[in-house]
């Protein structure tokens, strides 16, 4: 079976500013978290936005195609909705759209509204929905395609803590029989649907900083994402001479990605090489962050 969200070497622009360059990432997962990428990475991947350069697939397909084919549907982030329809009859029109007969359509509306438990809700103004009401609406409009693989846009944003726990653990059970990709900035470990994902892709920029099972990621506490300016190689050595290790991902513009296990060494430690070789530390992430 294909990779469910492959890149290599992708640019996507926003507003003709380059907001991912150079991408490469392949997931092995059926149900994969990616956090945080840019946005432009979820809008590409669900072909709504273009590829620059590269090649970007999900299922195996240009995204574009995928979509077309009806082997994914996307839930993107608080969509405009239309205020007079009823949750029932935007579920409905989604399965409609994508070529469904009215008994199919009606059919998987009503899997949809069940799984996502919008039953008693069917009939309310999206005008009037809350936000959690109408990001599951999003989602169950998605489902209503019949779409084998889904793409969500950071569904828990936002949410009060309460809110985004019960909506996950819904969003979980619909999404067990499906194969996902959850793009978020962040997302906690103990969340429904992190603790229902077998794979975690953590990007830094247009890096991958780490990828794995979940619970081996968010575990990775003394594992840091860098972007360092200046003598990257001798700040590289220089952490290595202190007993940690430093994988440095070439790029064309500095600052350079640079992947460090601390080992021994204390978070301060990395400030005084930087300081010893003349280079500059720009950001510093710990990768389980992507967890919090």
């Amino acid at each position: 079976m294909p990779s469910l969200l492959s890149a290599s070497s992708v640019r996507v622009d926003v507003d003709g500013v380059p907001a991912l360059d150079g991408l490469s990432l392949g997931s092995t997962g059926e149900r994969v978290l990616v956090l945080g990428a840019a946005r432009a990475l979820f809008e590409a991947s669900a072909g709504l936005r273009g590829v620059q350069r590269g090649d970007l697939r999900v299922d195996g397909l240009p995204p574009a195609a995928a979509a077309r084919d009806g082997a994914v549907a996307c839930a993107p982030l608080d969509p405009p909705l239309p205020p007079r329809w009823t949750l029932l009859q935007y579920v409905r029109w989604s399965a409609r759209l994508v070529g469904h007969a009215r008994p199919e359509a009606q059919r998987l509306t009503d899997d949809a509204l069940d799984r996502l438990q919008l039953g008693s809700s069917a009939g309310s103004r999206l005008g009037a929905a809350g936000l959690s009401l109408r990001r599951a609406t999003v989602l169950a409009a998605a489902l209503a395609t019949g779409a084998p693989t889904l793409l969500l846009d950071d569904p828990l944003v936002g949410l009060p803590e309460e809110t985004s726990r019960s909506m996950a653990r819904v969003m979980a059970h619909a999404l067990a029989e499906r194969r996902s990709v959850v793009f978020a900035g962040r997302i906690p470990l103990e969340s429904p649907l992190a603790l229902a994902a077998d794979e975690a892709l953590v990007l830094d920029g247009s890096q991958v900083v780490a990828q794995g099972d979940p619970a081996e990621v968010a575990a990775a506490d003394r594992t840091l994402a860098l972007r360092v300016e200046g003598d990257v190689t001798a700040f590289a050595a220089g952490v290595e001479r202190m007993g940690g290790r430093a994988t440095v991902t070439p790029a064309a513009t500095p600052p350079l990605h640079v992947r460090v296990e601390l080992g021994s060494m204390a978070p301060r430690d990395l400030l005084r090489i930087a300081a010893d070789v003349s280079a500059i530390i720009v950001e510093l992430r710990p990768i389980g962050r992507a967890f919090a």
